[in-house]
């Protein structure tokens, strides 16, 4: 049974709501909606068909008004796993790439944490995709999608809210976890926070973790950029992501959550720094495999 705290419910705007799930590790992504004349707009679901049924209780304790829209911000499974208990009245919105690889990927994260109650979820892809800048209206609330990357993936998006200052960033942003960048571009994410910044947010829902403001973007730069440095010296030594980050002292980014991402991580920096394309398609399931050899052949605690 879970031992995470329970979901917390934050107004951050009017009409605009953040559903946090503490402790923001594995699985535990944060949510949020948007309360119009209506009908809700949601942004992002979650992993497992009782924490998305939670969030519908969340809505439903707001408002009467049903969700009529869900913006998946990536394809990440516990992002979109809880489509399902949305299907059928409301449309899905995502990147095509998230699309694509929602299908691709499938239900491969109940896969790794088999010990999870995952519920009656089934992959539910996107009904409406789109290439570079969706806007939505819920009355007098405009939420601007605007598809980054690669980056934490090649289908990421944001939902930016110009009139109140508020992004919703899904995972490139983890406010006090380690940023995960196996499946995406160390390049493009440092390139996607320069134009987070250039939006000029006030306050930032990250994908996990609590509630912020702008000053993670830098936090999530230094990351990125220790990173990289640190596989440049690696393939100089010779070392192998796996060795190299059983070497490595984490110093500042010793007190996030998740360390043993550092791995995968430095999968996809070596790639860059190789000449790879940011985005090429690696293997992650190896990656991830190494991660939990560095955990010490745990897989790591999945909560949801």
């Amino acid at each position: 049974m879970s031992t995470a705290p329970p979901p917390r419910l934050e107004e951050i705007a009017d009409r605009v709501y953040a559903w946090i799930q503490p402790d923001g590790t594995w699985c535990l992504n944060n949510a949020g909606f948007l309360v119009g004349p209506d009908a809700v707009t949601v942004i992002d679901t979650a992993a497992t068909e009782a924490r998305a049924r939670g969030l519908r209780a969340a809505i439903a304790a707001v408002t009467p008004l049903a969700p009529r829209t869900v913006v998946n911000t990536h394809f990440h499974g516990d992002h979109t796993y809880g489509n399902v208990v949305f299907a059928g009245e409301a449309a899905i919105v995502a990147h095509e790439n998230c699309a694509a690889e929602m299908i691709e990927h499938g239900l491969l994260t109940t896969q790794l944490w088999t010990e999870v109650e995952w519920g009656d979820i089934r992959v539910v892809p996107p009904t409406v995709t789109f290439t570079d800048r969706l806007t939505l209206h819920a009355g007098d609330l405009t939420a601007e999608l605007i598809h980054h990357g690669p980056a934490h993936t090649t289908g990421d998006v944001v939902a930016w809210l110009p009139g109140q200052r508020v992004l919703f960033t899904g995972d490139l942003i983890f406010n006090g976890g380690t940023p995960f960048v196996l499946m995406g571009s160390v390049r493009g994410w440092l390139r996607t926070l320069d134009e987070l910044r250039a939006l000029g947010p006030e306050t930032i829902v990250p994908g996990h973790g609590p509630v912020c403001g702008p000053e993670v973007l830098d936090r999530t730069e230094g990351y990125l950029r220790w990173l990289q440095e640190l596989a440049r010296d690696g393939i100089a030594a010779g070392l192998s992501p796996l060795a190299l980050a059983r070497e490595t002292d984490l110093g500042v980014y010793r007190e996030w959550t998740d360390p043993e991402r550092l791995v995968g991580n430095l999968h996809r920096a070596y790639s860059e720094a190789l000449g790879e394309p940011p985005g090429t398609p690696l293997d992650s399931m190896a990656a991830i495999m190494e991660m939990v050899e560095y955990n010490g052949g745990r897989i790591p605690t999945c909560l949801a």
